[in-house]
This record gives C-alpha cells, structure tokens and sequence, in this order.
C-alpha cells in the first residue's frame, strides 16, 4: 500500500502540472487581458503595468515563472513580510530560518491583496461550508438509499425516490431563497445570511470557537447545500444496494439463517457502498472549493466569488491559484477514495 501510495503522488504531481498548463494557456488564450476595461487606460500606463507584473515577458517565461514561485520552497532568515513578493502561505520558522512555500503572486483586482490574502480569508470559510453539506448529504442519502432499497416497490421506496428526483431538480438558486423567506425572514429562527466565523482561523481552516452562534448561520447554506448532493447519493446508493443484494453470496448468506440485519449491515452494505464512496471524492473537492450560488444567496464571503469575478476580470493569479487549489483537493480526494476501497472491499488491494 505504501508504494502504491507513493507512486499515486508522482502521478499527483504530473496531474497538477498538466491541469497548470492546459489552464495557463486556455486563459492567455481568451482575448482581452486583466486591465482592458470600459475606460481605455492610457497605452504608457498599460505598458507600465505589463511590465510591473512582467505580463510582457514570452508566455513560457511566465508560466515557469509562475510554477518555480509556487511549487518551490524557500529558506531565508527574513521573517514573512507584506510585499506581495514576499507573501508565502506556507510560513515555517525552523531554528534562525524561515521556510517560505506557495506564493500565489498578487491579485490584479484586489490591488491591496495578495492571492495568498484572498485564501487565507475565503478558502477556510469554503471549506467550512462544503464540509458540512458533504455530511449533510451523506447523513441524508445513504441512510434514504437504504430505506428505498430494502422496501422495493412499496410506498417508502416510492418516497424516497421522489424525494431524489426533488433533490436533483430543484436549484440551489430556487430552495434557497425560499428557505431564507421561511426560516430567516417570517419564522426568524436562523439568520438569513453571513457566517459565523472569521479570521483568524485554527490551522488555517478551522473556526477558532464551536456553538450556536457558529452553527446558526452553517444550518440553511449547508442544508441546501447538501440536499441537492444527498438525492444522487440517495439514487447510487438504492441501486447499488439492489444490485448486491441479488448476489449469489448474499442468498448464500440468506440460506444459512442469518438475519436481515446482519446481512445488509455486515455482507451487503460495504460493498454497495463503493459507487457512493466514488463519487464522494470529486464532490469533496467541489464543495470545498468554492460554490457560488450558495455564497452568493446568503452571503457568504466565500472563495466561490472571487473565482467566478477573476474570470471576467482576467485575475490571471486568482484563476490559476483557485483551478490549482481545486485540482490538489480532487487527486487527494480520490487518493483517499482508493484507500477506502480496500477497507471496503478486502478483494481490492494494491501493489
């Protein structure tokens, strides 16, 4: 298992640099660039710009740039500073040194951030956000998968698949102003919008303090968040468990007088639930990452914004450290979806 993982992250780092460079050059590839606006500026002061941010050097000469600044460390004896140039997340003081990793480059939007800034500040709450509608997803659709699989063809199943079709087509746009309405605004039960923690964060994700008034503003975002998440894991999970259950092991299982219980709970369920585990990883990653909509809905000072705007905007950084960001969170996702599989399944192991 250990050389296996080992060679999945060679891999990971072959992954990455692909998903950089197709990135890098599908967006210098795009017309128009991150100062051309309504207002023309003055063609000294866009030269002046170009070349302060060296958007003027040969397109191979930023993108290695650009990686050399990102994938490799830096040892100093200068503490972290506040120039953009200097602006590293990664900030590890070991003895008389610092070492410095992950300089994202400075936000050609944000003029007073950093990349590194908008991270620091939006990712922890995104991750925060898609944590809790992945569980929220998960404590829904597995259990409701289950719940339809074991009472086939009968008013439960029909239920829970009604429930699945609702999930997948109502729009997060639609369910949550609707629940804002509700709960925020006539029953005033939860507050309408905002986020119950701020920086500084602990580990640089992680809110520093847990209670009501942290959860109160997680419960409708994550909740429609995750409700949308839970209908397709709800629908895999049905049909996978249908499938195992007319296996030839589980009628052996049957046979030798087990109960009902014991053989959903010990033979079926773990291998039923490999598709669900599947598509767990990639909507991890997803979530975490950043959704718009539901940032945009209840006002969540998400990274979700801040990508979709550096996209009109041509915030040529934001795009490259987010889509970056987003590509690390799926391959270590599905990393850890393989390793579950052999825990899962014992048939499955790896060499």
């Amino acid at each position: 298992m250990s050389a296996y993982i080992i060679r999945r992250l060679i891999y990971m780092l072959v992954v990455l640099f692909v998903v950089a460079g197709i990135t890098f050059t599908l967006m210098h590839a795009v017309p128009g660039g991150p100062f051309d606006n309504e207002k023309q500026l003055p063609p000294e002061i866009q030269a002046n710009k170009e070349k302060y941010y060296h958007l003027n050097d040969p397109l191979y000469l930023q993108f290695f740039s650009y990686l050399s600044e990102v994938t490799i460390p830096r040892v100093t004896t200068q503490p972290p500073s506040l120039r953009a140039d200097d602006d590293y997340l990664l900030n590890l003081k070991i003895g008389n040194y610092w070492l410095k990793w992950m300089n994202f480059g400075p936000s050609y939007a944000s003029r007073s951030r950093t990349v590194n800034d908008i991270f620091r500040d939006q990712l922890p709450v995104s991750f925060q956000l898609g944590t809790f509608a992945v569980l929220i997803a998960v404590m829904i659709g597995a259990p409701l998968g289950i719940f339809s699989a074991l009472n086939h063809n009968k008013w439960p199943d029909y239920l829970g698949i009604g429930l699945a079709i609702m999930g997948v087509s109502v729009p997060t746009i639609v369910l949550g102003p609707i629940l804002v309405l509700i709960f925020g605004v006539w029953l005033k039960w939860l507050p309408p919008s905002g986020w119950g923690a701020k920086p500084p964060f602990v580990l640089g994700l992680f809110p520093s303090g847990l209670g009501w008034d942290y959860f109160k503003y997680a419960v409708l975002p994550s909740f429609v968040l995750g409700f949308g998440s839970s209908a397709v894991i709800a629908r895999l999970t049905r049909a996978s468990l249908l499938q195992v259950v007319s296996d030839d092991y589980i009628r052996t299982a049957r046979a030798k007088g087990l109960t009902e219980r014991a053989i959903i709970t010990v033979h079926a369920l773990k291998n039923a639930l490999i598709p669900v585990v599947t598509v767990l990883g990639p909507l991890f990653a997803a979530l975490v990452t950043g959704t718009f909509i539901t940032e945009l809905v209840f006002g969540i000072p998400g990274l979700g914004k801040y990508f979709v705007t550096s996209i009109s905007n041509r915030d040529y950084p934001v795009i490259m450290g987010t889509i970056l960001l987003y590509a690390v969170f799926l391959v270590i996702s599905n990393l850890v979806v393989d390793i579950i599989y052999a825990y899962l399944d014992p048939r499955i192991r790896y060499n």
